[in-house]
Parts: structure tokens; sequence; C-alpha cells
């Protein structure tokens, strides 16, 4: 047995102290569509309800991220990009902020018993998509300058875990079709207006610091440059690889059956 897996193990232990409830018995699917080690889900799944909570608060600052990052509460209280927009364009524009509350509530979902499959199924879609599209743009689009590093690699380290949360949800979902299919209409519709055809005053992806500022009133991004196809290109392709590992999940899950 390995040093990593030993100490995976201990922690494990020590965490069932404080967490010991019942866990879905794993099915020893292959890496590919579940790359954590076992130890390391069991530690995800003990902790669900501290995790969901923090997803929850997670959730609460993307959307105080989104309008502007107020410090009082003077009007007008929503500025930044959730300023500029019309109200009926919220739900397309803080996409991390909505991933984290699809996983919070999924955890809470299954802790509670509930058959939410769809419900799973966006959460998953979710933390692989906006887990590993944020890194992506941080690191190769925008870069460090204009915003403070401590929020910088924040932004990186806290969607990276996104991206590991999304492995726990083979352990309690099944993936069926039409739950896979919800959460790739949700997130394929959510490509085609933040990045292809405008609506209710889009494009409505994250702003993008590789993007500049187009001359005249109000605050308009200059979406021609290839910062926005770059980053197009990347959430396009989170969408349908998040699509293979629901579905590949649930064709390795239905040869344990």
């Amino acid at each position: 047995m390995s040093v990593v897996r030993r100490t995976g193990e201990r922690i494990e232990s020590v965490v069932a102290r404080y967490f010991d409830a019942p866990l879905p018995e794993p099915e020893g699917l292959p890496r590919y569509v579940a790359p954590l080690p076992e130890w390391l889900e069991n530690v995800g799944l003990r902790l669900a309800w501290p995790i969901a909570i923090v997803n929850l608060v997670g959730t609460l600052f993307g959307f105080w991220y989104y309008a502007g990052q107020p410090l009082n509460l003077s009007p007008p209280l929503l500025g930044g990009q959730l300023g500029a927009a019309t109200p009926l364009a919220y739900p397309l524009i803080p996409d991390s902020p909505v991933a984290t509350l699809f996983i919070g509530l999924s955890f809470a979902a299954w802790k509670l018993d509930w058959d939410l499959q769809w419900l799973h199924a966006l959460a998953f879609f979710g933390c692989i998509k906006l887990g590993l599209w944020t890194p992506y743009v941080q690191l190769v689009i925008n870069g460090s300058e204009g915003i403070a590093p401590w929020l910088y690699w924040f932004l990186i380290l806290s969607h990276l875990a996104m991206a590991v949360e999304a492995f726990l949800i083979h352990r309690y979902a099944r993936f069926s079709v039409p739950a896979v299919a919800v959460a790739a209409f949700w997130y394929g519709f959510n490509d085609v207006v933040d990045y292809f055809v405008p609506v209710l005053g889009g494009p409505h992806h994250t702003w993008l610091r590789g993007e500049p500022l187009l001359p005249g009133p109000g605050i308009q991004f200059d979406h021609t440059v290839l910062a926005h196809d770059l980053a197009a290109g990347w959430a396009v392709s989170l969408t349908i690889l998040a699509t293979f590992l629901a579905l590949a999940t649930r064709v390795e899950k239905a040869k344990r059956a």
C-alpha cells in the first residue's frame, strides 16, 4: 500500500469519527469517469453537509463578485456585470455562482434522500464546466494584472476544487438520460447566448479582462478579439466533455448493475 493511500485512509478514519453515516457503495468505475481515490470520495461524501454549506456561501460570494463587489448598502446595490444587465438576463450571467448553487443543493438533496436526478446532472455539468473554464481563462486569457493577487488565486483554486467535487456525484446519482439532457440543454443554451447569439443585451459570458473596452457610453467590450474565441471554444469543449463523461458514467454503472 502506497504512502498516499495509507495517509488518505487515516484521514478518512478521522473524518468518519465525526461524520459517520452510511455511504453509497463504490462501484469500481474506471478511472476516466471516477478519477478520485476511494478514500477521497468517502471523505467528500462524509463531509457532504459542510461542503454543501461552503458551496452555498460561495454562491453568495459569487453574486457579490458579479455585482461589482459592493462594500456598502447605499444604492445602487448592483454594479459590475449584473448592474449593467437587464434583470431578465441575471440567470444567464453568474455561471459559477449558479454552479456552486447546483452542487450545494445536490449534496443536500442526496443527504435528505430526495431523488432529484436532474439537479445532480446540473451539478456535475456545472462543476466540470466552470471548474475548468475559469482557471483556463484566468491563466491563459486574463492574466493576473488588474486583480488583487489573493482574489486571482482564490478564483483559480476554488474553481479547481469544484471540478474535484464533480467526481463525487457518481456515487449517489444515476445520470439518467433525461437528467443529462436537461443539463446538456441548459449549459448548451448558455454557450449559445454567452458567445454566439446575443439576447437580452448580451453576450452574457463573464467579462474578460482580455477583451478591450469599446469607446462610447456604457460598458461594452470588444467581442471580436481572440480572447473571446478562446473562451468560447473552451466553454463549448467543456460542455461536450461533461456530456460525454455523464453518459459514459451511466454506461459504466449499467455494466455493473
